[in-house]
């Protein structure tokens, strides 16, 4: 059974740190391109970073800067650290896993960004 599990997630004040993870299962983590997208309330879901299998990274222009996408094969874990958050970064932040044809989702996680 596939499964694609984040955390990470919560409450944080502006101008403040996030590391979100998300933990693979089902299926062979290492050869899949991994994505964090994120969607806030009344707006599209929208990519946020990418890691392909061999580790080459993508970022949003949005995000460029403050976001970092990292993977660790032996713990199937893709992780995604946000700096200096702002409020227009709350939004439910979703890993996405493809490879061909093959699409998995999670559930997502929440982060909100308030004083």
């Amino acid at each position: 059974q596939v499964q694609l599990v984040e955390s990470g997630g919560g409450l944080v004040q502006p101008g403040g740190s996030l590391r979100l993870s998300c933990t693979a299962s089902g299926f062979t983590f290492s050869i899949f391109a991994m994505r964090w997208y994120r969607q806030a309330p009344g707006k599209e879901r929208e990519l946020v970073a990418a890691i392909t299998s061999a580790g080459g990274t993508t970022y949003a222009d949005s995000m460029k800067g403050r976001v970092t996408i990292s993977r660790d094969n032996a713990k199937n874990t893709v992780y995604l650290r946000i700096n200096s958050l702002k409020p227009e970064d709350t939004a439910l932040y979703y890993c996405n896993a493809q490879k061909s044809n093959y699409n998995y989702w999670g559930q997502g996680t929440q982060v909100t960004v308030s004083s």
